[in-house]
């Protein structure tokens, strides 16, 4: 009886096709929006993903300013900024946070759910979030992508 043995796939960075989604994260949960779109953004949603090649899609992320917190995060979760200079740390909730600069509320979610380092930062740069309806990128021509339709556990 011979031995079969199945050879593993590795994506190349050459032969990679890149797709431009959008989504719009009007009434989404924050969390469970920015699980999505790191799914996307790595292509784990691909039967190509490979590890520790850059295979995701580029995702626009429109209406940032009506996501919505559950519970009582809105004024309990905190995020935090610093410079080097001693003493120069800063905390904002998220309730402020969302009024001032609503796409920076759906980045940092996005960035703990990447992985951190060269590749981590390649996939971040593939995301771009905009507070209301309009966008640059129609050249690209997006396609709408179903928030619940990713398949992420």
């Amino acid at each position: 009886m011979a031995s079969i043995t199945q050879k593993s796939y590795r994506a190349k960075p050459l032969e990679i096709e890149r797709n431009w989604f959008v989504i719009d994260a009007e009434g989404q949960t924050v969390g469970r929006l920015a699980s999505r779109i790191a799914h996307v953004l790595r292509g784990k949603h691909k039967a190509t993903f490979t590890p520790g090649v850059d295979t995701g899609d580029f995702v626009i992320v429109l209406n940032a300013e009506k996501v919505v917190f559950t519970g009582a995060k809105l004024d309990s979760q905190i995020y935090y900024r610093t410079t080097t200079r001693p003493g120069s740390m800063k905390k904002t909730d998220a309730r402020t946070l969302l009024a001032t600069d609503p796409r920076q509320v759906l980045e940092e979610a996005v960035w703990g759910m990447i992985p951190k380092g060269t590749l981590g930062r390649a996939q971040f740069r593939k995301l771009h979030v905009y507070a209301g309806t309009k966008h640059p990128h129609q050249a690209q021509n997006p396609q709408p992508l179903e928030v619940g339709s990713i398949g992420v556990g």
